[in-house]
């Protein structure tokens, strides 16, 4: 099947989302969609879920920990080498 394959909007404007797209993206009968406009383009996606954005909020922080992690090393090394800053 084609990614591009042709459907006809009834007179409700409904489409059907073809099989083969709604398996790959994991949409089932009763499933509730985000509908949108993005550059000119109509999108059909999945809602992202709480748990979903959960493990994007626990991801992030684990990032963010591990930067500052390395800018203490750094900010560590930089006072080595550099000494203390000169009071102004």
């Amino acid at each position: 099947m084609s990614e591009n394959e042709r459907r006809t909007v009834g007179e409700r404007g409904q489409v059907t989302i073809p099989k083969a797209l709604r398996e790959r993206f994991g949409i089932t009968g009763g499933d509730t969609v985000v509908i949108h406009e993005e550059t000119g383009k109509l999108v059909i996606e999945r809602p992202v879920t709480r748990e979903e954005l959960a493990e994007g909020y626990r991801q992030r922080a684990q990032q963010h920990r591990e930067l500052a992690g390395e800018l203490a090393g750094v900010s560590t090394e930089a006072d080595e080498q550099l000494g203390d800053s000169p009071e102004w």
